[in-house]
């Protein structure tokens, strides 16, 4: 068995999971070489507090299915089995000790980034990782000079994945089901007939 030498941090509600962020996953996988990637599915984070979320368990499953044909992609519970409130820090720490000698990869959107100072204790997370995937949009513009000025040692560790473009959300699968309109190519089949059998977002 090859020894995992570089992990991703892919965090996310994924309430649901769809072809968007399995695409991204891989664009991250590969461009980071990555052995291993983590998807941590997120209970309720700090930012979408005020926003209803499906059942944790609910989206376990669904990520658990969305990932399920592919060896590199792994469900962690690193969020799920202890109490709140997750930081990113205290993930990363805790990842470390799971995969001890891994380089440890959090990955993040532009707009995440962007957020980066304002998160808990961001200097402390910047030196916990071995590297940050930032997810970029050919449009996005990615300002580290100004970043640096606020977070000393950031750019060192930022790599940039160049992401295509798509107009996928969790919030519109949501709102399609609602309002019964079709979405099935928005997702892998399984994951499709999982959200059928289960009767969510109605």
């Amino acid at each position: 068995m090859q020894a995992i030498k570089r992990v991703g941090v892919f965090g996310g509600t994924f309430d649901p999971p769809h072809m968007g962020h399995l695409i991204l996953a891989e664009e991250c996988r590969t461009q980071l070489s990555l052995d291993l990637l983590l998807w941590v599915v997120t209970d309720n984070p700090p930012h979408k507090r005020y926003t209803s979320v499906s059942p944790i368990e609910d989206r376990v499953k669904l990520v658990e299915i969305a990932i399920q044909s592919n060896p590199a992609f792994q469900l962690s519970r690193v969020d799920i089995d202890r109490p709140g409130p997750h930081y990113a820090i205290d993930t990363v720490n805790i990842l470390k000790q799971e995969y001890p000698g891994a380089e440890i990869y959090y990955l993040m959107g532009g707009d995440s980034l962007h957020d980066l100072p304002t998160w808990n204790r961001p200097q402390d997370f910047i030196k916990t990782c071995d590297g940050i995937g930032v997810m970029r949009r050919h449009a996005d513009q990615v300002d580290l000079e100004s970043l640096e000025k606020v977070l000393p040692g950031i750019s060192r560790k930022v790599s940039i994945v160049e992401a295509p473009i798509l107009e996928i959300s969790s919030k519109q699968i949501r709102q399609r089901i609602a309002d019964r309109m079709g979405y099935r190519y928005y997702l892998r089949d399984a994951v499709y007939q999982a959200i059928s059998e289960l009767g969510m977002y109605k």
